[in-house]
């Protein structure tokens, strides 16, 4: 988990009880605190620490160094071949963990386990939307042409086969999409859970996010790097740049929101 400045103490706070509280408990949880945090972080963090001293490890950027090279550190002091990626305002399902290294173990060949997502805005109870990923290997790689195919918080992932793929690298925030690309490329093997295994909080800054001429130049050139390794073809690569430029170019928020929930919402 990667933690900055602006994150909700009390979001942090449920996150973190969420993957404690795994059916099978983590031997290990390892928060990259990237950058200075408020005071307000800082006493959630010592309540845990204090909580969890054995498992609970801190590591320190003095500087914001973005979500990529955050998690490149934490992943360097994992010591575990499975590791579950997650976010500090999401919500893990209890069983969420024990699920994903289930279908580890019956896949030795397996190197990254994802799953559906629901979305919620402010009450975890009242979901308003659920993204579906596809779930076979041969699935994930053809919706990979088009679309991200996992959700990022979701993943549990083998650490040898994230580093031997390059790991995390600086990509505006497509850091995870450029990293199983990579994974794509070096042969490793994909899977998604067909359950709704993590809850997510979104609003509409979500899909500000997601859009804007930097965003489009962000995905422009992911599809150009998969266009010159051969995943995609020319004709793929020049649809993908004409639908992301009026999605994230110019559509406003509210109908890029509309957009996002009819075509890639359910």
């Amino acid at each position: 988990m990667s933690v900055y400045f602006k994150e909700k103490p009390e979001h942090l706070a449920k996150s973190l009880d969420s993957m404690f509280n795994q059916s099978v408990a983590p031997n290990e949880i390892v928060l990259v605190e990237d950058g200075p945090l408020t005071e307000e972080l800082y006493e959630v963090l010592d309540v845990y620490l204090q909580k969890y001293p054995d498992i609970f490890k801190r590591v320190v950027n003095e500087a914001n160094l973005g979500l990529g090279k955050a998690l490149n550190r934490g992943i360097e002091v994992c010591k575990n071949e499975f590791v579950a990626r997650m976010d500090t305002d999401d919500i893990s399902e209890i069983d969420r963990c024990e699920k994903q290294l289930k279908l580890f173990i019956d896949n030795p060949d397996f190197d990254v386990v994802g799953t559906n997502i629901a979305e919620f805005t402010e009450n975890p109870e009242n979901i308003c939307s659920i993204r579906e990923v596809p779930a076979t290997h041969k699935e994930i790689c053809t919706f990979m042409k088009k679309r991200c195919p996992f959700n990022h918080m979701t993943v549990m992932f083998k650490k040898s086969s994230v580093i031997s793929s390059g790991s995390y690298l600086d990509w505006h925030y497509n850091e995870d999409y450029y990293l199983w690309i990579r994974m794509f490329l070096n042969g490793c093997h994909f899977a998604n859970i067909a359950q709704n295994l993590v809850r997510v909080r979104v609003g509409n800054e979500m899909f500000a996010r997601r859009g804007g001429y930097k965003y489009y130049k962000s995905e422009k050139n992911l599809f150009k790097y998969m266009y010159k390794h051969k995943v995609i073809s020319w004709f793929a690569f020049q649809k993908a740049k004409l639908i992301r430029f009026v999605v994230q170019v110019l559509m406003t928020n509210g109908t890029r929101q509309w957009f996002f929930k009819k075509f890639a919402r359910s």
